[in-house]
């Protein structure tokens, strides 16, 4: 990281207004949780940002608040809930969400902060809130061109789930959601593996959902093992998953559930 540093700084000296260079040096800052010098130097550096792309000017803003410290506890603790493990950390997620209704800091900069904001609001019991959030998102899609404006609406339906699904209504959740579409990515402008815990959401409602409806178990079940199944390709390593395959195959009573077990149990000791 030293390095890192050191040739970030290089860069900054040759150009001052370069927006990579202050982002390289940003991120030496966070890494090493010198979260005050990193407001301080993004401040300083943000009279550079009106030309910038959309993109840039906004991932600088997000350094400058620094919002992915929020969004990164905020993510990890939905991967808790969804685990059934929130009970542990309660009161933490009441402190972050009470953190996260101040609107003017946190709402509104990115689409996937959003997503998180719904659900922790939904989650501890600030619905109000959660709805102005909400209705705020539905007026900003009505203020798009038409053609973004209809993309962004598959958007919509996954706040309006997560919402939903923090509130504790998982039957409305699925509903809003369908049982055949993965979670929209390209528009909530993150990672694979940062909305794959929306993915695992899904999957947790598909196989309780699947329990819960006794003449559908067969067709709610199958469903989840082939997107599980689809999803592992390409997340193999991913122990919850195969805990979820094996609880699929469980509930259809397939001998396969035993050694996907194993596969699960397996990588959890490789890991722990």
């Amino acid at each position: 990281m030293g390095d890192a540093e050191q040739a970030a700084k290089k860069g900054f000296e040759i150009n001052k207004a370069d927006p990579w260079s202050q982002h390289a040096l940003c991120h030496v800052f966070q890494y090493e949780c010198r979260f005050k010098e990193e407001v301080e130097f993004m401040e300083e550096c943000s009279k550079y940002w009106a030309p910038l792309s959309s993109f840039m000017n906004t991932h600088n803003w997000w350094h400058k608040r620094p919002v992915e410290v929020y969004l990164n506890a905020v993510g990890l603790l939905l991967r808790v809930h969804v685990r059934g493990a929130i009970h542990f950390f309660e009161d933490h997620l009441k402190m972050l969400a009470g953190y996260l209704s101040d609107r003017a800091a946190f709402w509104y900069l990115e689409w996937h902060l959003d997503l998180l904001i719904l659900w922790a609001l939904a989650c501890t019991g600030k619905p109000s809130e959660a709805q102005d959030l909400h209705n705020g998102l539905k007026l900003k899609v009505s203020t798009m061109n038409p053609k973004k404006g209809k993309l962004m609406q598959k958007g919509l339906t996954l706040a309006a789930a997560a919402y939903e699904y923090g509130r504790g209504d998982f039957t409305r959740a699925l509903e809003l959601l369908g049982p055949e579409t993965l979670m929209p990515k390209a528009m909530v402008g993150a990672s694979g593996e940062q909305l794959d815990v929306f993915n695992e959401v899904w999957y947790v409602m598909l196989l309780n959902a699947g329990d819960a409806e006794k003449g559908k178990t067969v067709v709610i079940a199958s469903a989840a093992i082939e997107v599980i199944e689809k999803q592992l390709k390409k997340r193999g390593g991913t122990r919850f998953l195969w805990r979820l395959l094996e609880r699929g195959y469980s509930t259809l009573g397939k001998q396969e559930a035993e050694t996907i077990g194993e596969k699960a149990k397996a990588l959890e000791t490789a890991y722990f």
